[in-house]
């Protein structure tokens, strides 16, 4: 019962073998992956071994019914749906499953068209319910990254208000794991372009042989292989925005033509004789230091300060430890409502040390960590002994070298002088300290040096 290659695993439940082995033919004969049982029991052991799509139950048999076995697949499989088989004089009976949670009746003697049509119906149902939890759950994720108290996370989602309304290109940088892309989805939905488009692309994973059709598109015949036209993701975005993710990968033969469709929203299609013009938003998003890529001659100097228009920065969770244990809770306890959980306590030794670990991952990272922990889980609280042993014996942030805390408190200062004398421009105190400016940005990062 794997259902690989065929439309749907189906459980026909009927008491009569020759009824039962004729709706199997039929349902395998239209590419129905279909098993039998004998009576609800059978079902009912059958379904505990191996899931199936939909269940086609007969409503009268021997002992327990079709009713029944709508009301157990209820409590046990509520996902799954439930098809009736009823005769013409019972189909008040019939109704009487539907009020119970059965998805549809099928009337006997059976059609083999409606009863295909009724599987494809119910299947279509479980589908959207499946995407419906889905774009749930997304929303849930995507408001999960919204949540912080720490006075960077608050600056970050203030510029994202300030630049939402202004339809200018915005550029979002910070490390792997901080939630940039539901920053960008953020700006997304509070901009006027909320009712179109949000479309992404991660250019470190656009192979350079299809970089220009991936982002332009091309004809029909303009090369081998295409075999249709194709919208590129610049044309699916119009009206709405692009998201460029990881926008310090993207190839230097291409930065050329992303440049001219930025500045001039316009481009060529492979194939196409003319320009394509569109009305995109472009945010870009990085966690690599662009600046340092211009200098090494990988990035363009022209596009990046095209791109770098409104600047967030994102902080990394280690320097937002405030904010850790308000997340811890959050996944927690929405991790538990997906289980179908009571939401669990955390308790304060565990959420001390969730807060003074380093989490290279981010908020990704802890998202994954908690995860992992509630699962395994048996009771109402999350003790400090289900943290995972490599976090439970890395040394704390907190307690580290003092020499080390001095040395930083000394740069710091030095550094947050020469900003003052330069006017807090960063080419201007790397000339005072002799240094070069990539170095500096990548200091006042480190240090978490900010203008107060």
């Amino acid at each position: 019962m794997n259902g690989r290659g065929s439309r749907g695993r189906v459980l026909v439940v009927e008491d009569e073998t020759y009824v039962r082995d004729s709706l199997v033919e039929i349902l395998r004969a239209r590419g129905f992956d279909a098993s039998a049982a004998a009576s609800v029991k059978d079902a009912l052991e059958l379904l505990g071994r191996a899931p199936v799509d939909v269940v086609l139950s007969d409503l009268r048999m021997p002992g327990e019914g079709g009713l029944d076995l709508v009301r157990h697949m209820k409590t046990t499989s509520p996902d799954v749906p439930v098809l009736i088989l009823t005769g013409h004089g019972t189909v008040a009976s019939a109704v009487e499953c539907l009020k119970a949670g059965a998805s549809d009746y099928v009337l006997k003697p059976v059609e083999p068209d409606a009863l295909e049509l009724a599987l494809e119906r119910a299947l279509e149902g479980r589908a959207l319910r499946r995407e419906v939890r889905y774009l749930r759950s997304a929303v849930a994720d995507e408001r999960s990254a919204l949540i912080g108290e720490g006075a960077a996370w608050r600056q970050a989602l203030a510029m994202v208000e300030a630049a939402a309304p202004v339809d200018a290109v915005v550029l979002i940088t910070g490390e792997s794991g901080t939630g940039k892309e539901l920053l960008a989805r953020r700006l997304h939905a509070l901009s006027a372009r909320a009712a179109a488009p949000f479309v992404k692309v991660n250019c470190a994973a656009v192979p350079l042989e299809i970089w220009e059709s991936e982002f332009f598109g091309h004809r029909k015949g303009s090369f081998t292989g295409a075999s249709a036209d194709r919208d590129g993701r610049f044309q699916l975005a119009d009206r709405g925005t692009l998201l460029l993710d990881e926008v310090g990968a993207m190839p230097l033969q291409g930065q050329a033509k992303l440049l001219r469709a930025i500045q001039d929203g316009e481009f060529e299609r492979l194939g196409d004789q003319q320009a394509t013009r569109v009305d995109v938003r472009v945010i870009a998003s990085t966690n690599s230091d662009l600046e340092a890529e211009v200098q090494a001659g990988r990035f363009r100097t022209d596009l990046f300060y095209r791109l770098n228009v409104v600047r967030i920065q994102v902080a990394a969770l280690r320097e937002r430890r405030e904010d850790i244990p308000l997340l811890a809770r959050h996944f927690a306890a929405q991790i538990a409502a997906r289980l179908g959980r009571p939401a669990p306590d955390i308790e304060p030794a565990t959420l001390a040390r969730l807060a003074a670990y380093h989490w290279p991952g981010n908020v990704r990272e802890l998202r994954n960590i908690v995860e992992r922990m509630a699962i395994l889980t048996t009771s109402d609280r999350i003790t400090a002994a289900s943290i995972p042993l490599e976090i439970r014996e890395s040394p704390s942030p907190r307690s580290g070298n003092g020499l080390q805390d001095v040395r930083d408190a000394a740069e710091r200062d030095r550094i947050r002088q020469a900003l003052d004398q330069a006017g807090w421009n960063v080419a201007g105190a790397a000339r005072l300290l002799g240094t070069e400016r990539t170095s500096l940005h990548k200091r006042i990062r480190a240090l978490d040096i900010r203008r107060s």
